[in-house]
C-alpha cells in the first residue's frame, strides 16, 4: 500500500531523499499540467514546476499541515507563476508558444478548428480566471481547494468561474 503524502512529508523532514522525490513524482505530472494551463507556455511551465519542487524541498518544514501537501505545492507552483508574470511582462510570447504547443497536444475527438477556437477563448480570459478554470473545470478540484492554492476567497474562485465559463460559451458559440 502507498505511503501517504503525510508519511512521506515526516519520512522527507527525517532526512529521507527518496521520500521527497516519491512526493515530486506523485505531484508533478498534475502540477505540470496546472502549471501549462496557467502560464500558457510549455518550457516555462516546466521551469516553474521544477522551481516549485525546490522550494518545496527547501520549504518543507514550513509546511503545518502535511495532509495538505498538494495543495500546499501548487499554492508554491501558482505563486512562482504569478511573480514570474509581474516582473517578465511577456505575457503575449508566453501565450503563443503554449498556442503551438497545445495545438501539437490536441485531445482526440477534437477537431483542429475546436482546439484552435478553444485556444483563442482560453487567451481571452484573464490569467486569474484561466487558473480558476484550469483547476476547477478542467482539474476537477473543488472550489476551496483552488482558493487555497491561488490564495483567493472561495466566492472570488466562483466569480472567475462563472465569468470564465461565460466567456468561454460565448466565444465558442454556446449558450451562458
Amino acid at each position: 500500500m502507498p505511503l501517504s503524502d503525510a508519511d512521506l512529508v515526516a519520512a522527507a523532514r527525517r532526512g529521507r531523499d527518496a521520500a521527497f522525490g516519491q512526493l515530486a513524482v506523485r505531484h508533478s505530472p498534475a502540477l505540470r499540467s496546472f502549471l501549462r494551463g496557467v502560464c500558457r507556455d510549455h518550457a516555462l511551465a516546466d521551469d516553474m514546476a521544477q522551481e516549485t519542487l525546490i522550494k518545496a524541498w527547501r520549504n518543507l518544514a514550513s509546511l503545518e499541515n502535511p495532509d495538505v501537501f498538494r495543495s500546499w505545492l501548487f499554492g508554491i507552483g501558482w505563486r512562482l507563476v504569478s511573480q514570474h508574470r509581474r516582473a517578465a511582462g511577456r505575457r503575449l510570447q508566453r501565450e503563443q508558444d503554449w498556442s503551438d504547443v497545445q495545438g501539437q497536444q490536441r485531445s482526440e475527438g477534437i477537431s483542429q478548428q475546436e482546439s484552435l477556437a478553444l485556444e483563442a477563448a482560453m487567451h481571452a480570459l484573464t490569467p486569474d480566471q484561466r487558473a480558476c478554470i484550469s483547476l476547477c473545470l478542467a482539474g476537477g478540484w473543488s472550489h476551496g481547494e483552488a482558493a487555497e492554492v491561488l490564495d483567493m476567497p472561495v466566492g472570488t474562485i466562483k466569480s472567475h468561474i462563472k465569468r470564465g465559463r461565460a466567456k468561454l460559451l460565448a466565444a465558442l458559440g454556446g449558450e451562458a
